[in-house]
């Protein structure tokens, strides 16, 4: 388990088969739902297809040496004229870096090669956006004369606040990305250049690593699952609900009402490979998400089926870094 921690600390994948490892479905969810009484808000053999039942958006912020922002003019009816960060939905058979290759040469005319994953963004669970960013490596700037039904311009921008903007919410991103760009090398602070893993799953998933601290020998402890087998607690993301929803309905499988205090420091992987053209399409995803137990593991009980595993000292130290920076996850936003 401590190589798939590994793993995951460094934007991995894990090679398991997480349907089977899966410790809360959507099945179970609906019917301790209708156990209270309460009609699901979502069917259990819900799949996400992407362009049908879940929507993949990706934004890229692109800095460069001035520490300009690339932005395109839109040109569609309802906010043309405005200026936003090249950005737009993913298509059926698309990654997630292939997307936003393609939106910032579609929107900019510029040619790019996206180098790590920023954020990640979720609207219910079934909307979510990726925040990437990269460097240009070719094509021309788009200019009014190349205007078409993607954008009207591109241009450089030092000062947002000078343009007409489509919406506020790219602000918080966009600093963001300029704090990366600036970062100093190996920064513990800030996580690596890290991209989506490549691996397909059929659902989507959220996978949680909590991690808890021995207050008396400071040591640092994870939550595994004994399902099946040892692996990190993994919930069906209910489409219905915010991911905080579903990770407190999960944490409470897990601890009881009673629950410990706790919060999400970050998503530490994002795993998705489309198969779309086969006879099952995957469009589903797996996002990894470091919890932290504020208690000292003795006041703290389990009710469901998992351990507290002991790190050592390396991995304990790591993880310990990975909390203690901001930014040494990824961000992640839960619009309301």
């Amino acid at each position: 388990m401590e190589t798939n921690l590994v793993r995951v600390l460094e934007g991995q994948y894990l090679d398991e088969l997480t349907s089977e490892l899966c410790d809360f479905t959507l099945e179970e969810q609906n019917a301790a739902t209708e156990a209270q009484g309460v009609k699901p808000l979502a069917s259990s053999d819900y799949i996400p297809i992407v362009g049908k039942t879940v929507t993949y958006v990706v934004a890229c912020v692109i800095v460069n040496d001035s520490n300009e922002v690339l932005m395109m003019q839109e040109a569609k009816e309802s906010c043309a004229g405005k200026w936003y960060l090249p950005a737009g939905r993913m298509e059926p058979g698309e990654t997630i870096v292939e997307a936003g290759v393609r939106e910032v040469l579609e929107e900019t005319g510029l040619k790019v090669q996206i180098t790590t994953l920023l954020a990640v963004e979720t609207a219910g669970g079934s909307w979510f956006r990726f925040v990437l960013t990269g460097n240009v490596v070719g094509g021309e700037l788009k200019t009014p004369s190349q205007a078409d039904q993607e954008s009207i311009q591109a241009k450089w921008c030092q000062n947002l606040n000078e343009l007409s903007l489509r919406a506020n919410d790219i602000l918080p991103v966009v600093e963001l990305a300029r704090n990366y760009r600036k970062r100093v090398p190996k920064d513990p602070n800030w996580h690596r250049e890290i991209l989506p893993a490549r691996k397909a799953h059929y659902k989507n998933y959220l996978r949680v690593v909590v991690a808890i601290k021995n207050k008396t020998t400071n040591q640092v402890y994870v939550l595994l699952s004994e399902k099946t087998a040892y692996h990190f607690p993994t919930v069906e993301i209910h489409p219905g609900r915010s991911i905080h929803s579903t990770l407190k309905k999960f944490m409470i499988e897990l601890f009881g009402a009673d629950l410990p205090q706790h919060r999400p420091h970050g998503v530490l992987s994002v795993e998705h490979h489309t198969t779309d053209g086969q006879a099952n399409p995957t469009d589903g995803l797996c996002l990894t998400v470091l919890v932290i137990c504020r208690p000292s593991i003795e006041s703290v009980s389990l009710i469901g089926k998992c351990i507290w595993h002991e790190l050592s000292k390396d991995l304990s130290a790591r993880l310990a870094m990975a909390v203690a920076g901001k930014n040494a996850t990824f961000q992640l936003h839960v619009v309301r």
